[in-house]
């Protein structure tokens, strides 16, 4: 139970192998890695252009609604008409199109040499009245300012700026917004920056008559140089290692961060055909040997893809109204277009025919508070090159080495690929090659991996 939240984990911090081309894939989609895998997985819709930034956070909160709180430094005194709830099912959009995936395919016979059609699971291409200002205890001393009030669906929202984290930290005590400890050294460098700060709760009586079960997501725009995410705020009371999953949408190009490193998944490889019975188990083990690997110290590509299309798809791209539901304000607009002072999504024309006019950048992001010491800064790069974590099972054909002259050389070929298989999961995945071996049904294999010793291999 976290009673106090924070962006962007913020809802789930407080309150050898061989390539395939990267460019085209025929197979079977059989499976996906959403973020269901993640216990401690927080997701954030970040849609940019220019200086304009449209966020959607989903809150993960699980305690008291009662005792729930969005804290989110923003940079500037957010508008009544730049706040917006958002939807849940667009995340689930996102998660489901962009997820890490599982393709398959089958060799075909090596006696016929006419080449069978591969199937493939490519998809088709497819306000609020204001209400009265909470009751707050403002006092001067604390050198807290209200900027701003008013609720947006089921929250009540104000706007604060500071001068001083005690201040600050005392004043958000003294109006009942549960604090951890740690909470003023976190809000200090924020100050600093003099930014202000997005606090929210919910309003218990709009969200029963509204008969959510569940919280909305809160979306909000704004205009910065600034392209960065405060990751730090959302580890004060974070006891271990937690994911962010990022869906990041542009209009040119792949976005990265710039001051940590930023590397795609190891992906686009052949692995045993077991694993597709756990698939989320072979993702878990991957994810966490790599993290662990690069020291929880990097940032990693999941998915990078034009959003008219994708192969092999997951789920449907979004569509033009789901993406303006992202807050992809810039549709139907020229690059450079002004957008009615950044407002949310919902005030957007419908895009024209013929272009999503969106790239999705999937990046996912396992830290702690010695690993990250900076909040995270992106920028948008003029790399436009496809990019799925994909990973594929190709079946052997099912035929004798007797069937005719060219099946013998095909099994061996085949007893060849299938040990560079699991060696390559071995590797991926930390898992003991001895057990991979077993699972795969492989021959007993003497030799420097059999257990024997180190020294018995020379025997060979």
């Amino acid at each position: 139970m976290r009673p106090f939240t924070l962006l962007p984990a913020l809802s789930a911090c407080l309150a050898g192998a061989l390539s395939l081309s990267a460019q085209a894939f025929c197979g079977f989609y059989v499976g996906k890695a959403d973020t269901t895998l993640f216990n401690e997985a927080s997701q954030v819709i970040v849609a940019r252009d220019g200086q304009r930034t449209v966020i959607s956070m989903q809150n993960d909160y699980r305690g008291d609604l009662k005792e729930f709180a969005l804290v989110v430094p923003v940079p500037t005194v957010l508008k009544r008409g730049q706040v917006n709830v958002g939807d849940k099912r667009i995340f689930d959009r996102l998660d489901a199109y962009s997820a890490p995936r599982l393709a398959e395919y089958f060799d075909e016979s090596p006696c016929d040499r006419r080449r069978d059609k591969i199937s493939d699971m490519s998809s088709s291409r497819a306000m609020a009245a204001p209400a009265a200002k909470p009751e707050m205890m403002e006092k001067k001393a604390l050198g807290v300012t209200i900027e701003a009030s008013y609720s947006v669906g089921e929250y009540d929202i104000v706007i604060l700026s500071a001068k001083e984290s005690d201040g600050l930290e005392t004043w958000l005590a003294q109006n009942g917004y549960r604090m951890p400890r740690g909470t003023a050294r976190a809000l200090a460098p924020y100050i600093r920056q003099n930014m202000k700060f997005f606090v929210a709760k919910v309003n218990l009586k709009e969200q029963a008559a509204g008969g959510f079960q569940t919280l909305r997501p809160l979306q909000f725009a704004f205009e910065s140089e600034k392209f960065m995410l405060p990751l730090r705020l959302g580890m004060i009371n974070a006891k271990g290692p937690q994911d962010l999953i990022i869906y990041m949408l542009t209009r040119n190009g792949r976005v990265e961060t710039t001051n940590y490193r930023t590397v795609p998944l190891p992906a686009n490889m052949e692995l045993p055909a077991y694993i597709k019975s756990d698939f989320g188990g072979f993702y878990q083990a991957m994810f966490k040997n790599q993290a662990e690997k690069d020291g929880n110290r990097a940032i990693y590509t999941e998915y990078f893809w034009d959003m008219n299309w994708c192969d092999p798809c997951a789920a449907n791209p979004l569509n033009p109204e789901e993406l303006r539901q992202a807050g992809v304000f810039w549709l139907n607009q020229p690059a450079g277009a002004d957008d009615s002072q950044g407002a949310p999504a919902r005030r957007i024309m419908p895009a024209p025919q013929g272009g999503a006019q969106a790239m999705l950048t999937r990046l996912h992001v396992r830290y702690t508070p010695d690993t990250f010491p900076e909040d995270l800064a992106f920028q948008e790069t003029r790399d436009r090159a496809n990019f799925q974590a994909r990973y594929v099972l190709r079946h052997p054909w099912s035929g004798s080495a007797n069937e005719c002259p060219e099946a013998q050389g095909y099994f061996q070929q085949v007893a060849q690929r299938q040990e560079g298989e699991a060696r390559r999961l071995a590797v991926l995945t930390g898992w003991d090659l001895r057990t991979v071996r077993t699972q795969m049904d492989l021959p007993p294999k003497g030799g420097r991996d059999s257990g024997d010793g180190w020294w018995p291999w020379k025997q060979n």
